[in-house]
Formats: C-alpha cells, structure tokens, sequence
C-alpha cells in the first residue's frame, strides 16, 4: 500500500529504452506506465530526459512540434492527483531547448530549460541553453529540477536546496562509461543537501552509446531507497518528507554554512 498523509507519497521512475525519433510508441508506452503506477497509489513520476523522441538531433525541430499535444496526454493522466516531471525538445523560434515540464494534477505548472549543456555530445550544436532555475511547489512538495549533465555542477542544486527544495527531480540520458559517477554524484547531492533525489535514466542503446540505467530514488541520508538495474524497469519508494527536516535538524550542515568565508 502506498503512503497517503501530507508528508508522505509514493514515487517512481519510469526507465525504458527510447525508440529514436518514435514519438508515437514512446508516448504510448510512457502513458501505459502512468496508469498502472496510478492504481499503485504513485503520486510522483520522474521519466528520462528526451523521453518523447531521444536525441535525434536533426529532427527536433519537427519532432518538438509534438510536445504541445503529449503535454495535453500528460494533464489528462494526472488528473488523479500525480505529479509527472520529464524533459522533451522545446522549440521556441528558431531555438530548440531541452525543457522539462512539471505537470501537477492536471496542469502545467513550471518548466525547465537545461542550463549546462553537454558539449562533448555537441548539444550546444543543437540546443540552446537555459537560463533560469525553477522550484516548483507542487501538490506534494517543494520540487527543484535538474536534466542530467546539471547534477555535476553543485551549485545549481545547492540553490535550489536554500530556495527549499525538499526533492530534486532528474530526468537524464547518462552513458554507461560514466555509470560510477551517476551513482556517486546522485548520493552525494542527496547527502551534501539533505532531501530526496529522484533520478530516472533511459536504457538501450543509440548508435554506439549504451545507456545505464540505473534509475534511483535516494533519501537525504543518501541511501538509495530503490534503484533499476540496466533493463526496462519502474521502480518505485515510499517518500517521507519529514525525514528532510529531522535530517537536516539532526544533522544542521546546512545552518552551519559559513558563505561569508567562502
């Protein structure tokens, strides 16, 4: 059974490999996932970065024509009460970001333009960056935003930690050479900030890049709650949101800051 007080929810992470430019399957098999993890009592999906149509570079200009009809399929599912959080191609002009929308109980309540691009994938080549961090104060709780690359740059979910993020929500592609450091840097941003860290990746290959998988939900002690192996999976945890607070009582790193210093 799910956990249903004011502190406390179920979360899950949707990980599957991405079918390149396949909108059509992705989203149909994204939507499957919501409602079965629905009747499970979820209140919190986090899907991978790109999750609509993967990185194809050359077709997101068009593919990005889409995003406005899957966010419409988005409000429709979480009616009941979920919160979904993914990233897909935003075309704004001539511009194409990687934008990840927070949809909650029904309605388009923030979004995430990814500020660190990964240039040695030659995202700056094909996206423009964002500029703006985004805290949203959901149905659940108090939610920062990150896409992949950004988790390496601590200083981005440290503010977000001081504007009171009591979660941080991480849609990403994270390639398997690196699959320590995505394990380590996600426990770390957990324990360095004291909350939750939901992290979902994709799995599979495109071209000659294998995807890790590895989705975890990590609590502020940094211990992972519930990770996915390198296979199609959706893990799911029980959230508590009061332990951000006790940890951070008993714990008081964050108080004991001394920013005039450094």
């Amino acid at each position: 059974m799910s956990l249903v007080t004011q502190n406390m929810f179920r979360a899950a992470s949707i990980q599957f490999d991405i079918k390149l430019g396949d909108v059509n399957y992705n989203l149909s098999y994204v939507l499957s996932e919501i409602r079965r993890l629905s009747k499970e009592g979820v209140r919190l999906i986090v899907l991978p970065e790109m999750w609509s149509t993967g990185y194809a570079w050359r077709k997101l200009g068009k593919l990005s024509e889409r995003t406005s009809e899957i966010i419409e399929e988005l409000k429709k599912v979480s009616k009941k009460g979920i919160v979904i959080i993914g990233s897909m191609p935003e075309k704004d002009r001539e511009d194409i970001y990687n934008t990840a929308y927070v949809i909650d109980n029904g309605k388009l309540i923030g979004k995430y333009r990814k500020i660190h691009l990964f240039t040695p994938m030659k995202e700056n080549y094909f996206l423009k960056a964002g500029n703006e961090t985004l805290l949203c104060n959901t149905s659940i709780g108090k939610i920062g935003v990150l896409i992949c690359y950004d988790i390496r740059f601590p200083d981005l979910p440290r503010r977000l930690t001081l504007e009171g993020a009591e979660i941080l929500a991480v849609p990403a592609e994270w390639p398997h050479p690196r699959l320590d450091h995505w394990r380590t840097i996600l426990k770390a941003r957990a324990i360095e900030n004291q909350l939750f860290v939901i992290a979902t990746n994709r799995c599979g290959r495109q071209g000659m890049v294998r995807f890790c998988g590895n989705s975890m939900i990590v609590n502020p002690w940094g211990e992972i709650i519930s990770e996915a192996g390198e296979e199609k999976a959706a893990i799911t945890a029980d959230v508590d949101l009061s332990q951000v607070a006790r940890y951070r009582e008993d714990m008081p790193a964050l108080k004991n800051r001394r920013p005039e210093v450094y």
